[in-house]
């Protein structure tokens, strides 16, 4: 016999640990479970993870519960452990990731691991799969494309030349002392020059009075971070890393990529100094280098610290995206033929009518439009320039061209954390991104389904 706390009498009989749960049919979980091809799923993981895998050592991962892990996390948005929790007791979810006759349940290491595995790409192409999914059931129409520009926001502080030079000396401290070897006594021989960098950065901060002792503490710090950094690059270049394992290998990674990172942050910081402007394509975090500033021109924001995507919506409301960081605040002209390429590339069909803001006006993309066959070319024009469609087909194209506004806005939004997602590097930040409009797309979809058999949703 057992007590519980709190119960006045002892129980005669135990209650059971193994309860017997039948889930709704109407269940949400269910329903998205029942609705998507799992082997085409579990192909498209295999495919990706063949082209990642070095050796075929190890066990191979169970795909078809990862997945359920990957769309259950794109439908409501929950840390790695809350997924593990939420799979492991909770019988919707465990029926979604086919675990409704097993005991078995993958932990929050084993679905971040599978999660890096498929990264943006995989992300990216599930996405697809799930709106070619929707236009052929008929609830996508593949002849409308809208698209627009956004920006995915970074979890970062705002960025200061002594913020990031501060963020260098802690980090190099931290990574230098687990590399081992040369580069550990390099660190030691200049352990008074970090020390000297560090206590520049704090009088900058709590002490200093005045425009001109602020940039003096500056430059003393810089001329810190000088040092340090040719002092550990040179270490580093005499000594191999072949023999180092686990965490000191990691270490030496990740020191020899904020060393390089540094080395292109350094000038940038040096031409502020002397010019009191900031440097093209600034670097404002030192482990996401491709993070960019891009003004946004909002109330109460004017730039957002983040990657800038391109969007696209079809008819009926599902959306794509594109990120490209490595090409930082990529201009809206551009993506207007990225757009239709996307399009192309991934549903197979020519958009009849294309809508975009004044942003994509040029006599170039207008001729491309006419090339490609969109008949109905809705871009908003500039200055006193005429519509290049009318009538019905114009109202359409700016209503669709409205909703696009409130779709970024759904992805930005708590439940599906587009913006600042917990990651910390580009890749993962693109994936979260992927992922985001995944699980929207998956909702709605949901949503289309049950309308259309009259049913209610549950949960």
């Amino acid at each position: 016999m057992s007590k519980y706390p709190g119960a006045k009498q002892l129980e005669l009989i135990p209650r059971s640990r193994n309860p017997l749960v039948v889930v709704d049919r109407n269940h949400r979980l269910v329903r998205l479970c029942e609705s998507l091809d799992w082997l085409e799923l579990e192909a498209t993981a295999q495919e990706i993870r063949e082209g990642k895998l070095k050796n075929r050592a190890g066990r191979r991962p169970n795909l078809r519960v990862n997945l359920g892990a990957v769309v259950f996390m794109s439908v409501n948005r929950v840390t790695y452990r809350e997924a593990e929790d939420q799979i492991r007791h909770y019988a919707p979810a465990r029926y979604l990731c086919g675990l409704a006759d097993s005991f078995k349940t993958p932990d929050f290491t084993t679905i971040n691991d599978f999660m890096h595995l498929m990264g943006a790409e995989g992300l990216a192409r599930l996405n697809e799969m799930v709106v070619r999914m929707a236009v052929e059931a008929g609830l996508g129409d593949p002849g409308v494309l809208v698209a627009d520009t956004t920006a995915q926001e970074a979890t970062m502080s705002y960025p200061t030349e002594v913020g990031l030079l501060g963020s260098f000396f802690r980090s190099v401290q931290k990574l230098g002392g687990r590399t081992g070897g040369k580069v550990k006594a390099a660190l030691r021989d200049l352990r008074s020059v970090v020390n000297r960098g560090t206590k520049s950065i704090r009088t900058h901060r709590f002490f200093a009075k005045g425009k001109e002792e602020r940039l003096k503490h500056t430059t003393t710090a810089m001329g810190a971070a000088k040092l340090v950094v040719k002092g550990l690059t040179e270490a580093c270049r005499n000594t191999s890393a072949k023999r180092l394992q686990g965490g000191a290998k990691a270490a030496r990674k990740k020191l020899e990529d904020l060393l390089g990172t540094m080395g292109s942050l350094l000038p940038q910081i040096d031409y502020w100094l002397e010019n009191g402007y900031v440097a093209k394509n600034k670097i404002v975090n030192l482990f996401m280098p491709l993070v960019r500033s891009i003004p946004r021109g909002k109330v109460g924001k004017d730039v957002e610290f983040g990657i800038k995507w391109g969007t696209q919506r079809i008819g009926g409301g599902f959306i794509l995206g594109t990120a490209d960081a490595a090409r930082g605040n990529f201009s809206d002209k551009l993506h207007v033929q990225e757009a239709v390429e996307h399009h192309v590339m991934t549903l197979g069909a020519i958009p009849t009518s294309f809508g975009y803001d004044r942003g994509g006006w040029s006599e170039s993309n207008n001729a491309f439009l006419k090339e490609a066959g969109i008949h109905h070319n809705g871009m908003a024009p500039l200055g006193q320039a005429k519509w290049k469609v009318e009538g019905k087909h114009k109202e359409k194209l700016v209503k669709e061209r409205a909703r696009i506004e409130g779709d970024i806005g759904s992805i930005k939004s708590h439940r599906y954390g587009f913006n600042r997602p917990a990651a910390r590097s580009e890749e993962m930040m693109i994936a979260c991104g992927h992922r985001a409009m995944l699980g929207y797309n998956l909702n709605k979809l949901l949503r289309r389904q049950a309308d259309e058999a009259g049913v209610a949703l549950i949960g």
